[in-house]
């Protein structure tokens, strides 16, 4: 259609009768990306707003975590630029270089019957990215379909050039100072993606295995130690008793033979043992536990690895080459032949490690690898918080927070894969070790160290290395630190405070000013979300079946700070039937002939100053519940200002004045415009789609809502507040009766409104006769019933001609019948002591209600029923 086509229809015929979302959201955000709407300038006079998107994994798909997110923070930088910010939303996407590898690993292995090694590094990492570059689009456009308002002119990726420079510099930097270093220590080691693994890396669950008690030695020599990992005895280098303990002083010392093995191993004292566990002994394995690897460096001991990196075992005897599991049943077995199990506790419940990416039981094992020093580190993030420089909400999970970082342990960096940044140390020929910067070449004959970093160390440079660090910017300058940090509460240890300890390190103060944490996602049976449990719900499904805004508004009008989320399919539609509630209330403003026309005149008649009046209560409710995150609290007030103040009020109290014309409906007509053009404003950061469609046709196709002006807070008029008020209270009372007198709807019956002036409604005598559906009362007027609405107020009804009073009156006596029944069930019941013993307390609660229902009811009936003497 042409502009000039466009031009000549009206308002109303340009809006479809109902709202179709898959044929307004693509086009709509098609043209907001070729608008450049939401570009950001690193030059201009504005305050800077900028949010740095939590990565998604580049190979991964948006789960309704991730939408939640995204609505949350889309919403919050849409209301910034449109309070005249230069906001801007940066987003990008994260290498997962574990998830990723294993995904290509194995499609590899189904399609071409190869490994990576098979391959090689640089033809694998070549695949890699094919495979990176094919799987992109899909996040973006996933991003883009819940209305993401990102620029995408700065999208970023963890592996690109200036991220990895910034990883290399980064790096070098901490290399230098001494707080990165490479020791052997206890990691987490996952033998199915043969990687080490970071803490955060690693699940625990309550799995069912078994506690083995076994003896060592022989006679009075012997000891009795458990565990619940019976193969790594075949690596024990000693057995641990508390020095205190007097029941194995005269072993302090002495050795005894270990099962199996020929060797004869020490029994030390070590404060370490807590001797009122088992039997008060517990055996060595310091290269196989991080608790026993550090009494091994007390005492000396040997640390022996007796199984690779497969978990396989590598230990020379009967169990060589058996896996893990396999060996814990074999020598179970033999320790069992030769009498020397104590005890069998099987099942028995412990927290056992899984590896978050693939779910296999995660092996402790003596590694030499890579290490972050981040005790200097943890203390700076934690000071900018102690410090104010940045806030958490809500105020509760700083507890959590500094429970982690004040105790956290020396972070392992160094993961053995090929996809990631490869780690920029050196080794000459005779052993010589260089770290080596973004621009600078290693000598002639040096070989680079294997392993590649863990993802958490590049994503926790995100909100600075996306602006162009170590490079001095004007997107640095302009957005560093960030406003706000929003994501989710259980990513506080992984991401939060990687990114504080890089900042304060990097730039010289954290990277935000507030963090805000939200819950997680819960079904309406409370139920958290997830693939297992069968009752997760996917994003795109929701936006196929009722729209990216009924999506986002079911998901952001839940989030408070410090609970969790509920969605279902239920909520979902709900939403959606307010987004259509919010369509025709505008076409019908239109069809009204609403219309926005610079500024609203002075004489304005009391509706409308009424309902200009709860705009600016809304507006100033919203501001201050934004300002803190909660935006459970500001989407209930403006839902119930728009469905209860506007649809249900004030588009019924205009209909009389629009349909009598003059000068008074003209003036109504422009209210309404400001009105719906404020109302859309409002539901904009939440719901983008719907209200871009509505309000460029109410105020300006050319322009939009991406950039209009956010409303202001007005002076606010308590005395319309009251007048109109007293009238809804009037009104409805007049329904309630009529209704309860069984007068049909439309049906006007005859009445005399007494009080009106003392109640200050005289002038609006016309519009509540048309509300409440009253005709005047004529010459032969005889009221048969009197509703007191106040104690100066009341209203005087004719039904004679409006019901059959004899069908009522049966219909009453039966209702009535009822109710009684009722009453005496729950009174009989109440007065049996034996029922009052024995009962629930809530069944009694219950039955307690129900009485005073019943006797609610009897006295409305009753009240009727006299009204119809």
């Amino acid at each position: 259609m042409t502009d000039s086509a466009k031009q000549t229809q009206s308002p109303t015929t340009r809006l479809a009768k109902n709202f179709a979302p898959t044929e307004v959201e693509g086009r709509r955000y098609a043209k907001w990306v070729v608008d450049g709407r939401f570009a950001a300038s690193d030059t201009s006079d504005r305050d800077p707003y900028c949010i740095v998107i939590p990565p998604p994994n580049v190979t991964g798909q948006l789960h309704l975590g991730h939408a939640l997110n995204h609505a949350v923070i889309d919403a919050h930088v849409r209301r910034e630029r449109m309070r005249g910010k230069e906001a801007l939303f940066l987003p990008g996407t994260d290498h997962a270089g574990i998830a990723t590898q294993n995904v290509v690993e194995r499609k590899i292995a189904d399609q071409e019957g190869l490994s990576r090694h098979d391959m090689g590094r640089e033809a694998f990492i070549n695949k890699v990215w094919e495979w990176k570059d094919s799987y992109h689009d899909r996040i973006s456009t996933q991003m883009e379909r819940i209305g993401d308002g990102v620029d995408w002119n700065r999208e970023r990726f963890t592996l690109d050039d200036g991220l990895s420079r910034a990883v290399l510099t980064i790096f070098k930097n901490l290399y230098d100072d001494g707080l990165i270093y490479r020791a052997e220590r206890i990691i987490n080691w996952c033998p199915r993606c043969m990687t080490a693994l970071s803490d955060i890396e690693v699940e625990h669950s309550d799995d069912a295995g078994e506690l083995v008690s076994m003896r060592y030695g022989d006679g009075d020599d012997s000891i009795v130690v458990a565990t619940t990992r019976l193969e790594t005895m075949l690596g024990d280098t000693a057995v641990a008793v508390h020095p205190d303990d007097e029941r194995y002083r005269h072993l302090v010392g002495r050795t005894v033979e270990l099962p199996f093995t020929g060797r004869h191993i020490p029994i030390i004292a070590d404060e370490y043992v807590d001797p009122e566990f088992g039997s008060g002994a517990v055996k060595i394995t310091p290269g196989h536990d991080p608790n026993d690897f550090a009494v091994g460096q007390r005492h000396n001991l040997d640390m022996p690895l007796i199984m690779d990196e497969r978990g396989v075992i590598t230990a020379s005897g009967p169990f060589e080459g058996l896996d893990r599991f396999e060996a814990r049943s074999a020598i179970a077995s033999s320790l069992r032949a030769e009498g020397r199990i104590v005890e069998e506790k099987r099942p028995y419940t412990h927290a056992v490690g899984h590896c978050d990416r693939c779910d296999t039981v995660v092996e402790p094992r003596l590694s030499l690898q890579w290490f972050v020093n981040v005790e200097p580190l943890a203390r700076a993030a934690g000071d900018a918080v102690r410090s104010g420089e940045t806030t958490i909400h809500p105020p509760e999970q700083e507890k959590q927070f500094f429970s982690w970082v004040d105790n956290l342990q020396d972070w392992c960096i160094s993961r053995q894969l090929w996809w990631g940044h490869r780690i920029p140390i050196w080794y000459g020929p005779d052993g010589e070790e260089i770290c080596l910067g973004p621009d600078e070449v290693p000598p002639e004959g040096y070989r680079q160290d294997p392993d590649v970093l863990d993802t958490w160390f590049s994503s926790g440079l995100w909100p600075f290395s996306t602006l162009g660090w170590p490079d001095d910017t004007a997107a640095l300058r302009k957005f560093y630190p960030t406003a706000s940090l929003i994501t989710g509460q259980d990513i506080i240890f992984f991401w939060v405070v990687r990114m504080m300890m890089f900042g304060t390190y990097a730039m010289g103060r954290a990277p935000f000013t507030e963090v805000f944490l939200h819950g997680l996602i819960r079904d309406k049976h409370g139920k958290k979300m997830s693939k297992s449990s069968g009752n997760g719900i996917d994003p795109l499904d929701v936006i196929d079946r009722y729209g990216a805004d009924a999506l986002r508004f079911m998901l952001v009008r839940d989030v408070e700070p410090g609970s969790d989320i509920v969605a279902s399919e239920e909520l979902a539609e709900i939403a959606r039937n307010f987004g259509n509630k919010l369509w025709n209330g505008t076409r019908f403003a239109l069809m009204s002939g609403a219309h926005v026309d610079g500024a609203l005149p002075d004489d304005l008649g009391v509706i409308d100053r009424w309902i200009l009046s709860r705009l600016t209560e809304t507006v100033a409710a919203v501001d201050r519940y934004w300002e803190k995150y909660e935006y459970a609290k500001a989407m209930y007030d403006l839902y119930h200002f728009a469905w209860d103040d506007v649809f249900d009020w004030y588009l019924e109290l205009t209909k009389p004045v629009l349909a009598a014309g003059g000068e008074r409906a003209a003036t109504t007509r422009r209210v309404l415009g400001y009105v719906f053009d404020q109302l859309l404003r409002l539901f904009h950061p939440v719901m983008p789609f719907i209200t871009e469609e509505l309000w460029t046709t109410l105020v300006n196709d050319d322009a939009s809502l991406t950039v209009a002006a956010w409303p202001q807070i007005d002076a606010r008029d308590d005395s319309a507040g009251t007048t109109v008020a007293s009238l809804q209270n009037l009104v409805t009372e007049i329904r309630s009766f009529r209704s309860e007198q069984g007068i049909k709807p439309s049906q006007k019956v005859a009445a005399r409104l007494v009080g009106l002036d003392t109640a200050g409604l005289a002038d609006l005598e016309p519009l509540i006769r048309n509300l409440a559906r009253l005709d005047e009362p004529g010459d032969e007027f005889a009221a048969t019933g009197t509703l007191a609405v106040t104690d100066t107020l009341n209203v005087e009804i004719d039904t004679s001609g409006s019901i059959d009073v004899a069908a009522e009156r049966t219909r009453l006596d039966k209702a009535l019948r009822a109710a009684q029944k009722e009453l005496d069930g729950c009174e009989a019941k109440l007065a049996n002591e034996n029922f009052l013993a024995k009962a629930p307390a809530e069944v009694v609660e219950k039955i307690k209600s129900r009485k005073t229902a019943a006797e609610n009811d009897i006295e409305r009936v009753n009240a009727q029923l006299e009204r119809l003497k």
